[in-house]
């Protein structure tokens, strides 16, 4: 939705909030989300025009060339759990523990930060053929403070650092414990990065500038560029240089776990009967993508994959130490390649790697 000019800041941010049902006229190809939670069905609610316009427009239509700017403000998105009341959404999210599914917390986040990268990259030019945008990676995602299912919780994001043709997203779980926020509200952060292709040619294709008004949003600004920069360096294959402090440190612990890895393979009898070889912990899923998988693009849901392979870790976490694991946080997330086609067979590998 867009507000008129006379609207206020304050009545501009309630637009912003989505908290929708799907609607039951809409076209079924166009609610891939309705398979996913309720929220991601909202998600896809809010971005269903830009689906739309994405079916009417011919690929022989020209591409978007004009850039604009934007701040970060344009496009902030969030989104509201109501756990308090709503018993039925509570009983999505709870997992056998009664405490939070992060796995489908990953899916939701995935699929507001489509949402806000969509928001943000639209020229709102119906003759021009839109971007196609997907999840590149996600950075350390870490849990600040548990997740509780039966309070109210928040989503929010928005764009905090643009290149040419990728942009990063700055997600937050918001899960208030007295009436006024505060920082540690804050329960959840993580980034994600979206590259943007042109739909005909499938080359990287550049996305809308953006413009920090205020000193906190020109500092993220400026750590995403920082992290950017590291994942070029680490794309080129730079490793830990022989002159670096830590490299002997790190050889040398190599080598002490390969040997002892050597005894438990070759003399089991000899070996640390408290060690255990990594292969022994590894787990493996095998699924076949079906049609309600898919995002509002046609592909594969990056969300429906991160959760998935946060199953199987947690699973595979579980089955080591024989007790419920707490989740901490995730390192980092790459997709390497998209998936176009719903009938992929798709294999999750999981072990424990520390």
């Amino acid at each position: 939705m867009e507000g008129t000019s006379g609207e206020s800041e304050t009545q501009r941010k309630k637009e912003l909030t989505v908290n929708v049902p799907v609607p039951e006229e809409k076209p079924f190809t166009l609610w891939p989300g309705k398979y996913h939670s309720p929220v991601t069905a909202a998600l896809w609610h809010a971005s269903s025009s830009f689906a739309q316009r994405a079916r009417n427009v011919s690929m022989d239509s020209p591409a978007q060339i004009t850039l604009q700017s934007k701040t970060p403000e344009e496009n902030r998105t969030s989104v509201v759990y109501k756990f308090s009341s709503d018993t039925s959404l509570r009983e999505e999210y709870r997992n056998p523990w009664n405490l939070f599914r992060i796995g489908k917390l990953l899916e939701d986040l995935d699929a507001l930060a489509g949402t806000i990268a969509v928001k943000h990259c639209s020229d709102s030019d119906h003759t021009t053929r839109p971007l196609l945008l997907v999840t590149a990676s996600v950075d350390k995602i870490s849990t600040k403070k548990r997740l509780r299912v039966d309070v109210d919780l928040e989503l929010a994001g928005s764009v905090t650092w643009v290149g040419r043709s990728s942009m990063e997203i700055r997600m937050e779980v918001i899960q208030p414990v007295r009436e006024l926020r505060e920082k540690d509200d804050v329960a959840l952060i993580a980034n994600f990065t979206f590259v943007a292709r042109d739909w005909r040619t499938q080359k990287a294709a550049p996305v809308n500038h953006l413009v920090p008004q205020t000193e906190e949003e020109k500092q993220l600004f400026a750590m995403g560029a920082a992290r950017d920069a590291h994942r070029k360096k680490l794309r080129m294959g730079n490793q830990l240089s022989s002159t670096s402090p830590f490299a002997k440190e790190y050889n040398d612990r190599l080598t002490q776990i390969l040997r002892e890895g050597r005894v438990l393979c070759e003399m089991p009898a000899l070996g640390d009967r408290n060690s255990i070889l990594m292969r022994d912990t590894r787990l493996e899923n095998a699924i076949i993508c079906q049609p309600q998988q898919r995002n509002i693009h046609g592909r594969i849901f990056g969300g429906f994959l991160m959760r998935r392979a946060f199953e199987i870790a947690f699973s595979t976490a579980y089955v080591f130490g024989g007790i419920r694991p707490l989740f901490l946080e995730v390192d980092h997330v790459d997709f390497r390649r998209p998936v176009c086609s719903i009938s992929t067979k798709f294999s999750f590998l999981s072990a424990l790697a520390f």
